[in-house]
């Protein structure tokens, strides 16, 4: 049995193999260390034979060379991969949804220099899964899905804090984004989850969410780096210099804080809540590390105002002398901090509005530091089983600091909780506890998977031939009186297409609609193609599960005005609109009559003098079908050769009327069935357009051993798949 290929998407942010620059901006937290550990975690298991963790490419001078590099290592079987994705400077993540389709096509391209595809598909945030959710429909491989954070509970949250709504949308994009999630959740295969919270609470709010689908793993934290101060892990002096410089008395006990500066993680509280406790000012010392910063005033709006609130906070409660904030810190320096709380017997606290996980509560309890944390999400499960603290209302101020006097109050009980707080982690929260339930999972969807696939092979009788980034070659036809008219041509054609190597793909190429054109191929009895380009080259669809190709519908929108074009055609001689089931939405479709009907030129001037930019598409002197300006059968194919890394002159199709020009035309090669229509004569002496002498179906069959295309190597005839 081949070992398990995983492919990892997660998109926004840095990620690096070490010195992660966590809490740099908002993109950059935990999501960042989870997909990096989970990856060298996956890439140490026996079953597991590679791992990509793919992310974006970025090549910007403000951010270090090493985001643009396009491979770095993680482990023997586990690396990054970088692809180009939108702008070349790092930009965050709401302003990356233009461009995710881009990077549909480009993994694409890479999993055909792969030449094996992934088993399975995990991604991450709702940009990953956009991406995750493209891939795992055009390609037929289960998708495992990890929200992180989800669009609808922080635009819930942000709404109750009186934001304005239109303002949230122009920040944070959540109407794409929260459609792309209630996408996720209806095709994702797996969806795995923190909390039992996180998965009834917080996905519960989706339409689409599916209980049974979802599993709870908690994440795993690396116990190596996060042990208790002693004599294998004794303090670090340059950590104590980061904090101690701010403070009038550093051996107080020392409240630690770790996070994004951002609104939901409620800084502002903390700071409230110790500034306003005599006993806490008296007793303690806080430290809060927020990121790094050169400068406030240099960082992103939202992060801006929450530092500067937070110093006017300080200064309000004139704690000068008793917090520290440090500016800077490398990631090497978190361990450190938690050691340095721990010594001198402190806490950690998390006062964060919603926490789906709480990484840092896991980090603390692991280095003996004892907890205060948000009751929302993760933290109640943490404090369950490590017994290592008190879980407060973060919007209560007040319970805040009590919760903090009473976990400094007592040394033995702070004690209890601090060995407590060890044991948990390693019984619960390792890295290879996660990891053993995620692959336990994974084999267990890939076993129904697999029974999945077997039973569609059965209902289509497909012979098993190889997925489209591992085909080298694809026969593409029309359906209408070329492959379809002769009932024995079209069964020597299929036996002729079943002789064929497993590297050569199969697709139509039609001006009906696809249900139109499954229901007539199932009259027919013709296996499901791999490729459907139907409505006249206005849908691209793929397989069993006949996924439509977003890309294709993004790209063909361009300038599109369907209604407008309906109505300045309305009044023009000799066009009857077919019937609704022939309408798509990017189609318009008419039965002509030649004698009545203005030249096609002279349409395209009417359009045009509306400003209204569209392609005609005229056959058999009998239909008239209008398209946007970028979409047809031979644009579709050509856009396929893009998508697949394939040669133009590794197609070869085959048609017989006037809607099938423009796809015979150009680098393909192309073979033109005997009983075709007058339109195509004009194309008789291009020497990569073969004329069969043999109607319908013969005619593909003659046109393929014209130019030997598909013709078994002896490299396939050894390929059991054939």
């Amino acid at each position: 049995m081949n070992k398990l290929y995983v492919l990892m998407l997660s998109l926004h942010g840095l990620t690096r193999a070490a010195g992660l620059e966590l809490g740099r901006d908002a993109d950059t937290g935990g999501q960042i260390l989870y997909v990096v550990e989970l990856a060298r975690s996956l890439a140490r298991q026996r079953h597991v034979g590679k791992v990509d963790l793919l992310t974006r490419r970025i090549e910007d001078p403000t951010v270090s060379a090493d985001y643009a590099r396009p491979e770095e290592t993680l482990g023997n079987q586990a690396r990054i991969i970088r692809l180009r994705c939108g702008p070349r400077r790092y930009v965050r993540k709401e302003s990356l949804w233009p461009y995710l389709d881009q990077l549909v096509d480009r993994v694409l391209l890479f999993l055909r220099e792969q030449k094996r595809l992934p088993d399975v598909i995990h991604s991450h945030y709702a940009d990953g899964g956009y991406v995750g959710m493209q891939l795992s429909q055009l390609l037929g491989i289960p998708q495992v899905h990890t929200g992180h954070s989800l669009g609808r509970s922080k635009q819930q949250r942000l709404l109750a804090q009186g934001r304005k709504p239109q303002a949230l949308e122009r920040q944070f994009n959540f109407q794409r984004r929260i459609a792309a999630e209630e996408a996720i959740l209806q095709h994702a295969s797996l969806i795995i989850t923190s909390t039992p919270q996180e998965s009834v609470e917080q996905y519960g709010c989706y339409t689409n969410y599916q209980a049974e689908r979802a599993v709870v793993i908690p994440p795993g934290t690396d116990v190596s780096r996060f042990a208790p101060p002693g004599r294998q892990t004794p303090l670090e002096p340059a950590v104590g210099r980061l904090v101690d410089r701010f403070l009038q008395q550093p051996r107080k006990p020392l409240i630690l804080t770790i996070c994004r500066p951002e609104m939901r993680k409620n800084l502002s509280a903390l700071v409230a809540a110790f500034g306003g406790s005599a006993k806490l000012n008296e007793q303690a010392n806080l430290a809060i590390v927020a990121g790094n910063r050169e400068d406030i005033r240099k960082l992103e709006d939202a992060q801006t105002e929450v530092m500067t609130n937070l110093l006017l906070d300080i200064d309000h409660y004139d704690l000068w002398g008793k917090v520290a904030l440090p500016k800077q810190h490398n990631s090497a320096d978190i361990p450190g901090f938690y050691r340095l709380a721990a010594q001198r017997r402190g806490i950690f606290v998390n006062p964060a509005l919603t926490e789906p996980f709480g990484l840092t509560l896991i980090e603390a309890a692991a280095s003996g530091l004892p907890i205060v944390a948000t009751e929302d999400g993760g933290p109640r499960d943490i404090v369950a089983h490590c017994k290592n603290g008190v879980l407060v209302n973060p919007l209560d101020v007040q319970a805040i600091a009590d919760a903090m006097e009473y976990a400094l109050a007592d040394p033995r009980r702070w004690q209890r909780w601090a060995r407590n707080g060890i044991t948990g982690v390693k019984n619960h929260y390792t890295w290879d506890a996660h990891v053993k339930k995620y692959l336990h999972v994974l084999f267990r969807l890939l076993h129904h998977e697999r029974k999945q696939i077997r039973r569609d092979m059965v209902i289509y009788r497909r012979p098993q031939r190889n997925p489209l980034p591992l085909v080298s070659q694809m026969l593409i036809s029309d359906l209408d009186n070329t492959l379809l008219g002769d009932r024995a041509a079209l069964r020597r054609f299929l036996a002729t297409l079943r002789a064929t190597p497993s590297n050569l793909g199969f697709g139509i190429a039609t001006g009906r609609t696809l249900e139109s054109a499954l229901k007539i191929l199932k009259e027919w009895g013709v296996p499901l193609p791999d490729v459907l380009i139907t409505a006249v080259g206005s849908e691209i669809n793929y397989g069993p599960g006949l996924r439509p190709d977003v890309g294709w519908q993004n790209l063909i929108k361009y300038l599109w005005r369907r209604d407008a074009v309906e109505e300045a055609l309305r009044e023009v001689p000799g066009l009857i609109l077919q019937s609704p089931e022939n309408q798509r939405e990017f189609k318009l479709s008419y039965n002509v009559d030649p004698e009545a009907l203005p030249s096609i030129p002279k349409i395209r001037a009417l359009l045009r003098e509306q400003n209204l930019s569209a392609q005609l598409i005229y056959s058999r002197q009998a239909y008239l079908d209008i398209l946007p300006l970028r979409a047809s059968k031979g644009r579709a194919i050509r856009y396929l050769a893009y998508k697949w890394g394939l040669p133009l002159r590794a197609f070869l199709v085959a048609g017989d009327s006037g809607n099938d020009h423009e796809m015979l035309i150009g680098d393909t090669l192309g073979v033109v069935v005997a009983n075709h229509s007058p339109e195509l004569a004009s194309l008789r002496g291009n020497e990569q357009i073969y004329f069969a002498n043999s109607r319908y179906a013969d005619g593909i069959s003659e046109g393929m051993a014209h130019y030997a295309f598909g013709i078994p190597t002896l490299e396939a005839a050894n390929d059991p798949k054939t």
